[in-house]
């Protein structure tokens, strides 16, 4: 009871509820990591962050592609 009304009271919304994060959420994990890692590390931090995102689409993408030729080949074998 008493963590439901805190977030609401302090403006933050439905903080540890469901939802998704607004704008002041936003702003204090932003001025979180930049206390963090400091301004230097930041953009290599974030190079890497999107390396790594689209590494793990590539991933996906070619699981896909394997999930769909193992389909057609077992396809092929039944026949």
């Amino acid at each position: 009871m008493l963590f439901e009304s805190i977030p609401t009271v302090l403006g933050f919304g439905n903080l540890l509820g469901f939802g998704a994060p607004g704008p002041l959420e936003l702003a204090i994990i932003a001025g979180i990591i930049l206390l963090l890692f400091g301004s230097s590390k930041l953009p290599t931090l974030m190079r890497n962050l999107g390396r790594s995102t689209n590494e793990f689409k590539r991933g996906m993408t070619e699981s896909t592609l394997d999930d769909d030729s193992s389909k057609s080949d077992s396809s092929d074998k039944s026949a």
